[in-house]
């Protein structure tokens, strides 16, 4: 086995970039992407609102209730001293003053009316999040080669309650303001016009700058949120990937990353912030700025006629009706608007198609299985000059990498997360085809292989195992499904699988995959390929779910059938078990024995050392 003399650095993995857009389709700017992503979220709300216009309507009669009890709360008030207390006749007064109190109290059937209806329209929506949320989680569980996905209790639960409690909140908010203004507006007008000219121009600016400052705010609401997220994600990865970091001497790149994610998160908070000052300023705007301008255009309106009743009951719309309605607004707008679009976008966007189980092609016979044969042995596994990266542009995880594994050869592949490893066994199994260089796989081009062809050479096993609804005999056999009897029985004696045949019931007692651990999962695929027909079983941490023992015994069975194998280490104890050592460091690529290494690779004693001295 021969190493080339260098790899590079690795790098966080980043999705494969595509091929440029043909000139003349041009791209879509950020602008209608963005009007895009809102048609796409706002969907199950126009969708909900054109199917339930019954609810609407009942919703709008109850507010125009609402709206005359706006109404004749300031006139009530206004007649209440023109007519009453200001002409020395405190009965009228007290009589208007009765009306006014006659219409804060039927207020108390109209709210509840309104929230009879407002279950109406939040509780369809809820459901239908339910349902998306649902059926995303079920795509993205049977999708194949995705991780699990762990946000979707938080999306059955937690992020759809918010939506519905937002949605309520803006349907209160919004309908109170609309009906409220309508009614404070006809008492101006029935007092004094000229109450509009004063009140409407800053109540119109205030909602065109508050307005105005909508899509701002939800990019920074949106910033903020991916910002707080890249923070949690640095310090996941800096936490399970801190003793890689030490080794290869990358605290300060580290460090640096993490900052960079923490001032971002901070810059988005400040930009957040700056949008609520705006918000506020609206408020100031259209609800308190028409109390001062009535103040100060009080000499003006009374030259004009206005009364001194009719100044006091436009106060009363503006202070007790519009300002707190407006204030209400706008509050929940920036708010729970906010959070509302936000969680619809989550949870609409499109999730992944679930994949078709293609049943794997039969073995081939022993004649025909075994790679071709020349006047000597060839190497079981070949790469020549090969390069690699996770997409055009990235920088290569594997560079200019020969290697050589000889048939019966036990390899074991090490080095930081990240650095690579992953991707030359994808390469070796012919799952990734490198930007040069060339894959030989017993003497042929991988490249030239066929599928049936490439599954009756190798079998690769990742890290999570795939176990379906069957009997346990099934799933072992899933790889050869002809197998005797005596090697499934040598299989499980083999491998430490006799607890789990004994626990379920037997080989033909029917599993359920939500029943098995993580490791007795991967014992049930280290049990595939341990009966495969496969001369090569390459192993992408397939056993970091076992205990060090079970691992042990786990490759020690692999070793000891008939071909070869290249393990992609979790724990370096797997080094000492192996004929000869792959280090991959993002410099230089090294190989030799245990004992060679530990003279020659400064890396290599580095990843030993916190295995302590229990490892050797």
């Amino acid at each position: 086995m021969t190493a080339a003399p260098r790899t590079t650095r690795a790098k966080e993995p980043t999705e494969p970039t595509a091929p440029d857009a043909p000139e003349s389709e041009s791209a879509p700017t950020p602008a209608a992407e963005e009007a895009a992503t809102a048609r796409r979220a706002t969907a199950p709300l126009r969708s909900l609102l054109l199917r339930r216009k019954g609810v609407l309507g009942k919703l709008a009669a109850w507010s125009a209730a609402e709206s005359a009890q706006t109404f004749l709360g300031g006139y009530c008030v206004a007649r209440s001293l023109d007519d009453g207390f200001l002409k020395g006749s405190p009965a009228t007064g007290l009589l208007w003053l009765a009306g006014a109190a006659v219409a804060i109290l039927l207020g108390a059937p109209v709210t509840r009316g309104i929230f009879a209806q407002l279950p109406h329209l939040t509780e369809p929506l809820r459901d239908d999040l339910v349902r998306r949320s649902v059926v995303r989680a079920l795509r993205s569980a049977t999708a194949a080669g995705r991780d699990t996905d762990t946000t979707a209790v938080s999306r059955l639960t937690s992020q759809t309650e918010i939506a519905r409690d937002s949605f309520a909140g803006l349907v209160l908010a919004a309908r109170s303001f609309v009906f409220v203004a309508a009614g404070a507006l006809a008492g101006l007008v029935s007092l004094a016009p000229q109450f509009l000219l004063v009140v409407i121009p800053p109540l119109a600016l205030g909602l065109a700058l508050f307005t105005a400052s909508l899509r701002p705010m939800a990019r920074a609401q949106h910033r903020y949120l991916d910002a707080d997220e890249a923070v949690g994600r640095r310090a996941g990865i800096t936490r399970t990937a801190l003793r890689d970091i030490v080794a290869c001497g990358a605290q300060e790149a580290t460090a640096a990353e993490n900052r960079r994610a923490v001032e971002e998160a901070a810059a988005a908070q400040r930009a957040l912030a700056r949008w609520a000052a705006v918000r506020t300023l609206s408020v100031a705007t259209a609800g308190q700025l028409p109390v001062f301008l009535l103040l100060a255009a009080a000499p003006w309106l009374l030259r004009q006629g206005v009364t001194a009743g009719a100044m006091v009951g436009a106060l009363t719309y503006v202070l007790q009706s519009l300002l707190p309605a407006l204030h209400t607004l706008m509050a929940v707008l920036g708010a729970a608007g906010a959070r509302l679009f936000v969680i619809l976008d989550r949870l609409t966007r499109p999730s992944p198609a679930a994949p078709l189980l293609v049943p794997l092609p039969a073995p081939p016979t022993a004649s025909s299985s075994g790679p071709r044969r020349t006047g000597r042995a060839t190497a079981a596994l070949r790469l020549h000059r090969v390069r690699a990266a996770y997409g055009p542009e990235a920088r290569a995880v594997l560079d200019d990498l020969e290697l050589t594994v000889e048939r019966g050869e036990h390899l074991a592949v090490v080095g930081p997360s990240g650095i690579g490893k992953s991707t030359l066994l994808h390469a070796m199994a012919g799952l990734l085809t490198p930007e040069q260089g060339e894959v030989r796989l017993f003497g042929r081009a991988i490249g030239a292989c066929r599928p049936p062809e490439l599954a009756a050479l190798r079998v690769l096993l990742p890290q999570e195992a795939y176990v379906f609804t069957g009997t346990l005999r099934d799933n072992l056999c899933y790889l050869r499904p002809g197998a005797d009897r005596s090697d499934v029985d040598g299989a499980v004696d083999a491998l430490p699988l006799r607890p789990l045949v004994d626990r379920v019931g037997g080989l033909d007692r029917t599993l359920t995959p939500d029943t098995l651990s993580l490791g007795e999962r991967q014992l049930i695929a280290l049990g595939r390929a341990h009966l495969s027909s496969a001369p090569l079983v390459l192993l992408d941490e397939a056993t970091c779910h076992l205990d060090p023992v079970a691992e042990a015994t786990a490759e020690r069975a692999l070793r000891a059938r008939p071909g070869t194998l290249v393990v992609v280490a979790h724990r370096l104890s797997s080094a000492l078990r192996a004929d000869r050592v792959l280090v991959l460091d993002g410099a230089r690529a090294q190989h030799g024995t245990h004992a060679e290494l530990l003279e020659r690779s400064a890396l290599y004693r580095d990843l030993m050392g916190h295995w302590g001295g229990a490892e050797r």
